[in-house]
């Protein structure tokens, strides 16, 4: 997958391999073999790949092609997959939202709900700033 990644982040960024080798510091070679998955780069140099693509380094490891589109409106926009829903009602959230949304154990989220949209999960002290924002009158 981070070949697909990187060699899409590199042309939406309209870079040449040459280019990114050269901001990274290794050869064109390099970054030509790395996009057709021929190697991988080091955790170090990805790490270099990452900051120079201004991507966060999981996001060049792992995130679904689809969601490096970069489309006006997407971007932030995530499908982290599907859930299932035990005996008691509860959910795993996934280890990838998680990270993105910095959700550690103990943190309290808000549940809300729209009979026709479903349901979301909110930080539970910014659901409250804003409701007490909403009540002072902003």
């Amino acid at each position: 997958m981070i070949g697909k990644n990187l060699q899409k982040l590199r042309k939406q960024r309209s870079m040449t391999q040459e280019a990114l080798a050269e901001a990274v510091g290794v050869a064109r070679q390099t970054i030509a073999k790395w996009e057709t998955e021929e190697s991988t780069p080091d955790l170090e140099t990805s790490g270099r790949l990452a900051s120079v693509l201004n991507v966060s380094l999981d996001d060049l490891v792992n995130a679904p092609e689809y969601e490096l589109d970069g489309k006006p409106g997407m971007r932030g926009k995530h499908m982290f997959g599907v859930v299932t829903v035990g005996d008691k009602g509860q959910i795993v959230i996934p280890v990838r939202a998680r990270r993105v949304f910095n959700i550690n154990p103990g943190d309290q989220l808000m549940v809300l709900g729209d009979e026709n949209s479903g349901l979301a999960l909110v930080n539970a002290g910014f659901f409250m700033s804003v409701a007490e924002g909403i009540k002072n009158g902003f």
